[in-house]
């Protein structure tokens, strides 16, 4: 087998592509894309941030909710995260999302986006964001049997090494199951 040498890369697979949602300290919502963030305990997300208008939202409100981008949903998630609020301040508008006021923390829930991570600040410290999980949401209509299902979903992922997103595929196994014929 011939191994190639690429040096350290931040490429981690399949890597989700996070909508992060604020309010700013009017009450006037943004979005931004966010790629490098991960579940880092059972109610936890952590997030690497570097200053923009959505820090300084969280910073004021305390709160943020994390959606998830879809085959849908491509051209407005890139969008929210090739343009700074900071220089135009309708972007979510111009994103064409709408918004529902979170009812557990002060956050939008973007619309069009359907599922979301109702999140409480817990840290943002050296570009690390932590945020506490206080409720999941899904729309309906991309639930089956009562739980989230990722063919009604679409989600897509972000990939670093020839920054595309990428559709995610079909079921190939069944977790902490499959690994028992080997035991």
């Amino acid at each position: 087998m011939n191994r190639v040498d690429f040096g350290a890369k931040p490429w981690v697979f399949p890597m989700p592509v996070l909508i992060i949602g604020t309010y700013d300290k009017n009450g006037v919502p943004n979005a931004m894309n966010a790629a490098w963030g991960m579940i880092s305990d059972m109610n936890e997300i952590s997030i690497s941030l570097s200053k923009h208008k959505t820090t300084e939202n969280f910073e004021a409100t305390g709160a943020f909710t994390v959606s998830f981008a879809t085959e849908d949903t491509v051209a407005a998630c890139d969008y929210v995260g090739i343009e700074s609020a900071l220089k135009v301040p309708d972007k979510f508008e111009k994103a064409g999302f709408t918004q529902t006021k979170s009812s557990r923390v002060n956050a939008p829930i973007i619309n069009e986006l359907h599922v979301a991570l109702e999140c409480k600040v817990k840290s943002f410290e050296n570009g690390i964001l932590l945020g506490e999980i206080v409720n999941v949401t899904a729309d309906e209509s991309v639930l089956t049997d009562g739980k989230i299902d990722f063919a009604k979903l679409k989600p897509i992922s972000y990939d670093p090494v020839n920054n595309t997103y990428v559709a995610l595929g079909d079921v190939v196994g069944k977790a902490f199951s499959d690994g028992l014929k080997l035991k």
